[in-house]
């Protein structure tokens, strides 16, 4: 019997990518016309310096002092190793949906149902945090973009009117990126591309402008302002609650495996375009962050810890050349959430075809014109915008925003790394038949050993309910992180067991019908 969503009246003539993608049991329907740049550009527009060190470098800094920067480092390796085991995985499956696809070849029925679940929703989430950021840099450029109070609430969420404008800015961003989205790939890879050349030149040209106004030495990177002080664990703590603004920009790297159907030979670029996507943004941000610290001009300013990057940057380098890199700034933000959501469609129309969703058949059908699954477009759009109209005015919406949409990617990231790390342990992975694609050799099991054990530790650092992060105000605000994943997490327990039976995608080669019972019968065989 056929599955739904997984045939077209308008499939595109066999190719090796097409007979490639036949023998995962799907039909080639999405338009696969990206090359090695756009499948990079995917991944670094997500993970996007622009958007994410030009929104959360004031929270590191209050938080941790000049000394939060040792955060990037530490962050790097533990995603690194993260993003090591996602190119072998995306070498090997080269699926739209990335984490969902990936977990479901090497994990357990429901351990890949939540991990698409869980992601999913992350990505919805991550949309409306990214959106946010809008307010972070357009109301700094002009007063225009400041539709709701004035001077003193540009550039902030933290007073009700800059809460407010945030959320009006990042209702048209949002409505702007549906429809590109919907319109197709081609539309969204030019200007995701145009968006990450315009990213690359301009952080390289901001480090060179802020470089030739260095006031002093490296040395600013070991004071910590007496940030410690407050913290029962002292430093340590606040080190801890800086952290999350590194772990905010560091992930999302695996969209470039998500869009691997629309990608040529995607065993190849895929891969790489992960790991180029993190390297490139960890060399770009560090060197940002440290030169920025050693050129403006008072490293004390009070400024810098609620104004951020913006403010460094238009101090040391003037308005107007400030402002020119601002506007940079919102163009990475404009890429930065159409990327997300670019992600989150693949992951639904991913799910949907597999028959794990409500109405999959309608949600993975993909328009023959524009070789884009619409519904998905709409859904996340909508919910982006819903999600965002229930936090109008809500003062802490960016940081809630942001340490929960963290979450929901580092617990799915385990759902792939966890299962990974125990077929190595079993001699299962890598499999007899790996091929000439990516592989870490023999340092596979260390590598997956400290990504599973960093996944797990910053997991339980972003959830922990602290004043410093969720405020103390109201307790469903400081507990929000573990409320709001607890409660994703239950609804897809009750989706998983009204979907769990599912019938396999019809390839050209053996047709069968597929139960997670039997599928869970085949892992336990293997293992």
């Amino acid at each position: 019997m056929s599955n739904p969503g997984t045939t077209s009246t308008t499939a595109p003539p066999p190719t090796d990518d097409t007979s490639d993608l036949a023998r995962f049991g799907y039909t080639q329907q999405l338009e696969r016309s990206l090359g090695s740049f756009s499948s990079f550009a995917a991944g670094f527009s997500y993970i996007s310096i622009m958007t994410g060190v030009f929104q959360l470098f004031g929270f590191g800094f209050a938080s941790g002092g000049p000394a939060f920067i040792w955060t990037w480092p530490l962050v790097f390796i533990g995603q690194g190793a993260v993003a090591l085991c996602f190119a072998e995985m995306a070498g090997q499956f080269p699926l739209a949906g990335s984490v969902y696809q990936w977990s479901k070849q090497i994990a357990r029925p429901g351990t890949s149902w939540m991990s698409g679940w869980i992601i999913t929703v992350g990505s919805i989430v991550t949309a409306a945090a990214v959106a946010v950021a809008y307010q972070i840099i357009l109301p700094q450029v002009s007063l225009v973009f400041e539709i709701v109070g004035g001077s003193a609430d540009a550039g902030v969420t933290t007073t009700p009117a800059g809460a407010q404008n945030a959320i009006i800015l990042a209702l048209g961003l949002v409505v702007f990126t549906t429809i590109v989205n919907i319109v197709g790939v081609r539309l969204m890879a030019k200007i995701n591309n145009f968006g990450v050349a315009v990213e690359l030149v301009g952080v390289t040209l901001l480090i060179i402008m802020l470089a030739i106004h260095i006031k002093r030495g490296p040395q600013v990177v070991l004071q910590t302002q007496g940030t410690g002080t407050g913290h029962s664990w002292g430093y340590l703590g606040a080190f801890l609650v800086a952290s999350l603004m590194s772990a905010y920009v560091f992930y999302g790297f695996d969209t470039a495996g998500s869009l691997a159907e629309e990608t040529m030979e995607p065993r190849r670029h895929a891969p790489r375009a992960i790991l180029r996507a993190l390297t490139a943004a960890a060399i770009a941000g560090g060197l940002l962050m440290l030169v920025g610290m050693m050129a403006v001009g008072n490293i004390k300013a009070s400024e810098i810890g609620t104004l951020g990057m913006p403010y460094l940057i238009k101090s040391t380098l003037g308005n107007g050349l400030g402002d020119v890199f601002l506007v940079c700034s919102a163009i990475a933000i404009t890429v930065c959430c159409l990327a997300v959501q670019t992600a989150a469609i693949r992951l639904l129309f991913s799910m949907a075809r597999d028959g794990r969703l409500p109405f999959g058949a309608r949600i993975a059908k993909v328009n023959p014109k524009s070789g884009t699954p619409v519904l998905p477009a709409i859904i996340t759009g909508v919910l982006t915008i819903v999600l965002l109209l229930v936090n109008m005015g809500n003062q802490r919406v960016f940081y809630i925003l942001t340490s929960v949409a963290i979450i929901l990617f580092y617990i799915p990231y385990l759902m792939v790394t966890t299962p990974m790390l125990v077929r190595r342990l079993r001699g299962n992975w890598p499999r007899a038949d790996h091929g000439p694609f990516f592989s870490m050799g023999r340092w596979g099991v260390v590598v997956n050993i400290v990504a599973v054990l960093y996944g797990a530790a910053m997991t339980v650092n972003l959830a922990w309910p602290r004043a410093a992060v969720y405020g103390n105000d109201h307790w469903y605000y400081q507990w929000g992180a573990i409320v709001f994943t607890g409660v994703i997490s239950a609804v897809g327990g009750l989706l998983y067991l009204r979907y769990r039976h599912r019938t396999a995608p019809q390839g050209p080669a053996t047709v069968r019908l597929v139960t997670d019972e039997s599928l869970s019968e085949g892992l336990a065989a293997e293992s």
